[in-house]
């Protein structure tokens, strides 16, 4: 098996990229079906838009995975200061799990990271989302409890990140 291109989302990749998203937060239980934070899921057009979408395919073309990229200041990054690059939404699409999907796209934000002459990264994730924390720690991201927080009662994000 083919490990999965990844590169920036092109208009064919978008309608997949929406639903891998939702079917991932939706099906492990991150987020309600009918939120409004899974319309935002699905948006990926919007996402693609006014962050970077960065998509994995595999050889067909099919998409396996996304995650949106955001350098800190702009819109789309939550916790990263500037100079840091910013993941959300890292989705995996259950059949492409255990292929290093979301390793390799975390990676490639990395590499978007340091392309741009950022000095780091700093993202949120849930405390449920293990399998991600793993591949996290894996690639050498740190906890930065003290940047932990919360958007809205009951939500408590983890914060991780790398100095490059």
């Amino acid at each position: 098996m083919q490990p999965p291109t990844v590169r920036r989302a092109l208009g064919r990749d978008l309608a997949g990229a929406g639903e891998v998203s939702v079917e991932a937060f939706v099906g492990d239980g991150h987020t309600r079906p009918g939120s409004p934070y899974t319309d935002l899921l699905r948006d990926a057009a919007r996402r693609n838009r006014e962050a970077e979408l960065l998509v994995a395919v595999d050889g067909a073309g099919a998409v396996l995975g996304c995650v949106t990229f955001a350098p800190g200041g702009t819109a789309w990054a939550d916790v990263a200061r500037p100079g840091e690059g910013e993941i959300r939404m890292l989705a995996v699409g259950a059949a492409a799990r255990g292929r290093g999907v979301g390793r390799a796209l975390v990676t490639a934000a990395v590499g978007r990271s340091r392309e741009l002459g950022l000095a780091g990264m700093a993202f949120s994730t849930r405390p449920a989302m293990t399998a991600a924390h793993r591949v996290y720690d894996a690639l050498g991201f740190v906890r930065a409890p003290e940047r932990d927080w919360s958007p809205a009662p009951g939500t408590d994000l983890l914060v991780y990140t790398m100095r490059f």
